[in-house]
């Protein structure tokens, strides 16, 4: 178990990746996984406070982008296994694909600027 809670350097992180149009959920879940080798959703869950449908979520998110590797443990010795994750990638390349996500954006709505000037000198 890798209990360890989000710190004031963790909440600037989420506070910055929301403001980037991000979700809370997966803001946070990045965010925490960044700081541990590896961790259950329960332990997700219980260090970050959020409940289980929206680590689900922030997990669908980061397995559809490959940002997670994910491991089966039994813990219990009986039930289904546990679901481990980790992050697959560096918080960078997280930060990077966004980073180029608003830089297509704004060229697209530059262009869109550069367009109607040319409209608008006839």
């Amino acid at each position: 178990m890798h209990m360890k809670g989000l710190n004031a350097s963790d909440n600037e992180v989420i506070e910055s990746l929301k403001n980037l149009g991000i979700s809370r959920n997966l803001a946070t879940t990045i965010t925490y996984l960044k700081n541990v080798p590896e961790a259950s959703s329960q332990e997700i869950e219980m260090s970050t406070g959020l409940r289980q449908p929206e680590v689900s979520v922030a997990m669908r998110e980061m397995r559809t982008n490959n940002w997670i590797k994910e491991n089966s443990k039994n813990i219990t010795g009986k039930g289904r296994p546990t679901k481990i994750y980790k992050l697959a990638i560096p918080i960078d390349k997280i930060i990077g694909h966004y980073e180029s996500k608003i830089r297509e954006e704004n060229e697209a709505r530059l262009a869109i600027v550069e367009k109607l000037k040319a409209i608008s000198m006839n």
